[in-house]
């Protein structure tokens, strides 16, 4: 591996899939004698596969990257690389994206708003063992509420999303059709939606996905 390890320096991930705001930011960072970005992602699963070569001390994650999200790709790190400190940059504070976040371990939770040298401040506090979510951000996610779906109502409606149909659902569910059908309307009932694909739109832009 060509980054030596005992510089001293904290080792950083970036994952964002639109390239030119990752590659300013990896040169705003890399400015800093104290930061060293060691990789960079585009996706969900390229994250995964640069965290496990490289295994950065920080990884900065897009809340919403093909593939996988940030907050999932946080999950997996918890468990694969626990050395791994995990943050998210996100352009909002939908209810359900802080709280999903934080279950996951991740230690930040900030704009894209957010200077370079300030977002530097952050991934250094982070490493040192602090959390930081951003104010606005979190009064955001609080004033929205938590979410009005029953564990199973979110998840049969995720599978929803991806356009399983019903007899799909119920098979990966352990469900019955029926019982399928009553959780989804049930949910499109409480999010004032007409159906079940705009019920998990709704459930998605609010985070609750």
């Amino acid at each position: 591996m060509s980054e030596e390890r005992g510089t001293g320096r904290v080792r950083v991930m970036l994952a964002d899939d639109e390239h030119l705001i990752r590659g300013a930011l990896a040169a705003l960072l890399g400015l800093e004698d104290d930061l060293q970005v060691v990789a960079e992602a585009a996706s969900g699963p390229e994250a995964l596969a640069m965290a496990r070569a490289h295994r950065p001390d920080v990884a900065v994650l897009d809340l919403q990257m093909p593939g996988a999200d940030g907050v999932m790709v946080a999950t997996s790190l918890r468990s694969e690389l626990p050395g791994c400190r995990t943050m998210i940059v996100t352009g909002h504070g939908r209810p359900g994206h802080l709280k999903r976040a934080l279950e996951a371990g991740v230690r930040g939770f900030v704009p894209k708003t957010v200077s370079a040298q300030r977002l530097a401040e952050i991934i250094r506090a982070v490493h040192a063992g602090s959390r930081y979510v951003d104010p606005e951000l979190a009064a955001d996610a609080i004033s929205a509420g938590d979410s009005p779906l029953t564990a199973r109502e979110a998840e049969v409606l995720e599978l929803a999303e991806d356009g399983a149909s019903v007899a799909e659902i119920a098979k990966r569910v352990s469900l019955t059709p029926g019982t399928v059908r009553n959780y989804l309307s049930a949910a499109a009932l409480k999010l004032g939606a007409e159906n079940r694909h705009a019920a998990a739109r709704i459930a998605r832009s609010q985070g609750w996905l």
